[in-house]
């Protein structure tokens, strides 16, 4: 009763200034973290049970999707050209990759002989600056690397090397993917105001989060016929659940084709017997 009425609290005044309630999807934040820390005080037998078991957190609309098809993304990508954001854009929008992730990302976790990516850190953005993490499922993933992904990080690794070059500053394994002229990391939060100025100056741009670029990516990989399960390992979600929740738009459309490729591998069996016994 206690936790419920705390739930309660906060959606109606629990805005720290005082003025109105949290948000349900904060609050439900507040119950996941509640839940995790009681759960681990019966682990250490210090409550028979987890209280929080028995309370509903309120429930919350996802919004609608708003991301970009792929003559969008042609578009998006030669916007790029001639700027800084070109690689960091490409690996959002075509690999899947978060802007932390992006932001992490070194030389070293770069195999383009073999065609492969290697998320093992994420950048969080803190008040004291930027700290380097496990990505959010807890654990790294390998992301294959398409022709033109890997003709566009060549290229990069080149441009660079020279730029570094004239600083007298050698590139190696540990050199950011996606830094400052200098090598320096870039924080988090640089790429998002860089993706604002790029807005800005590409009207004809439909203005979207630069997390929705990885949505796109999800989006583009469905609509093509990818299995959810290899989308999902690709985008680094714990489960192929999660996928399937946050992509649901784009199954009807799946499921459509998925019966029409059964139903015309059926008729050709059909119309193959037919032409033996014929």
């Amino acid at each position: 009763m206690q936790i419920s009425e705390a739930y309660a609290k906060a959606l109606s005044s629990g805005h720290r200034k005082g003025k109105g309630g949290l948000a349900p999807s904060t609050v439900r934040y507040m119950h996941v973290i509640l839940k995790a820390a009681m759960r681990q005080a019966v682990r250490w037998q210090m409550l028979a049970r987890n209280p929080v078991d028995a309370v509903d957190p309120p429930k919350t609309e996802r919004g609608a999707m708003t991301t970009y098809d792929l003559a969008q993304t042609a578009d998006l990508i030669d916007a790029t050209r001639g700027t800084r954001m070109t690689i960091t854009v490409i690996l959002a929008v075509l690999c899947g990759l978060r802007r932390g992730e992006i932001a992490a990302l070194r030389r070293r976790n770069i195999n383009l002989d073999a065609a492969q990516l290697a998320v093992t850190e994420s950048a969080e953005q803190t008040g004291a600056g930027v700290r380097y993490k496990k990505p959010k499922s807890g654990k790294g993933r390998t992301v294959a690397l398409s022709v033109r992904v890997v003709s566009e990080l060549r290229s990069h690794r080149v441009k660079q090397a020279q730029g570094l070059l004239l600083l007298g500053i050698p590139l190696t394994d540990d050199t950011f993917v996606v830094a400052q002229a200098d090598g320096r990391p870039l924080q988090p939060r640089t790429i998002t105001h860089q993706w604002h100025l790029l807005l800005a100056k590409h009207k004809t741009l439909p203005r979207i989060r630069f997390h929705d670029l990885r949505h796109a990516h999800a989006t583009h990989m469905l609509a093509s016929g990818v299995h959810p399960k290899i989308a999902s390992e690709r985008l680094g979600h714990s489960k192929v659940g999660i996928t399937m929740d946050l992509y649901s738009h784009v199954m009807p459309g799946m499921q459509e084709d998925a019966a029409a490729r059964v139903d015309r591998d059926l008729e050709d069996v059909i119309n193959r017997r037919a032409k033996t016994i014929g």
